[in-house]
């Protein structure tokens, strides 16, 4: 299997490519809006969208959360935002069996970040031809990503991507370390960085009538989204809703739809004026004056 068409142009894209859309899918009219408004942000910016909503969250902190409409629901409404809006879809699967009936809507496979080693589901997921996101779990090194990435590879599937989304710091929350983002390369392929879920405070937030819930720093998103930009990522993965307060599934990592066009032109701005994504050498030897 060659590299595909849609992955040289992620990987061509310039200054990096947009993952953007809701956290879960909450209704076909909620997700058809927020794809027509996303689209013309990034339209008029002239960047390159994938549109991401999920048909399942399977790993809710509580077994009672909203986890979305299902497999076969959410793909007849991804299905429908694609054929509507011609956007590239990017969603998750969590079990192998999932992975041709995503392939058939799905333009990028994601895997999610606790599942980031799962062979099988890998292999799976590969076997589609599509291009695959690997998210660095929580719990890895840098350097995992090669393996994973390998994994994929030694399917015969060359497209795939991986993401960082921030490694544990203590039990609640989670810290985005940019030295990540270079040494993520070592995995041969093209990097990005899950901005919104980088900020995630898990299982932190108790629940009024008992119970926990994951919280976050909704306004750190632009912190860590110029850090990203600024070292040089392929692309940036931000979930973008209208009434993030109202969200059934992480609305407090979830950036205002109302604020996306702001934060988008800013990172522009950064990615065109560094060298991150650049390939340059930088001289380290120890200085010598009369050289």
């Amino acid at each position: 299997m060659e590299e595909s068409g849609f992955f040289k142009q992620l990987k061509s894209s310039q200054p990096f490519f947009v993952m953007a859309g809701p956290n879960v899918i909450q209704s076909e009219e909620h997700v058809l809006r927020l794809a027509r408004q996303i689209k013309a942000v990034t339209d008029k910016l002239g960047l390159l969208l994938v549109f991401k909503s999920s048909f399942d969250k399977a790993n809710r902190t509580s077994a009672a959360s909203f986890r979305g409409p299902g497999l076969e629901v959410g793909l007849r409404v991804l299905q429908k935002v694609k054929d509507t809006y011609g956007l590239p879809i990017i969603t998750d699967i969590h079990e192998s069996s999932q992975a041709e009936a995503v392939g058939k809507v799905a333009d990028i496979i994601q895997i999610p970040a606790f599942l980031c080693r799962q062979t099988d589901l890998l292999i799976a997921a590969a076997k589609t031809g599509r291009v695959i996101q690997i998210k660095k779990g929580q719990f890895c090194a840098p350097s995992v990503m090669r393996n994973s990435a390998e994994k994929v590879r030694s399917a015969g599937n060359p497209n795939v991507l991986v993401c960082e989304r921030g490694s544990m710091f203590g039990y609640t929350d989670l810290v985005v370390d940019p030295r990540n983002l270079v040494l993520m390369r070592d995995a041969g392929c093209p990097v990005t960085c899950d901005v919104t879920h980088s900020l995630q405070q898990p299982a932190g937030k108790p629940l009024e009538g008992g119970g926990i819930a994951s919280g976050g720093l909704r306004e750190l998103i632009p912190t860590v989204a110029r850090t990203a930009v600024a070292v040089g990522v392929d692309g940036i993965f931000l979930e973008v809703h209208d009434d993030p307060t109202t969200s059934p599934v992480d609305g407090p990592t979830q950036w205002p739809l109302r604020h996306f066009e702001e934060l988008l032109v800013e990172l522009m701005a950064i990615a065109k004026v560094t060298k991150g994504k650049e390939s340059f050498q930088i001289d380290l030897s120890p200085y010598n004056p009369d050289k």
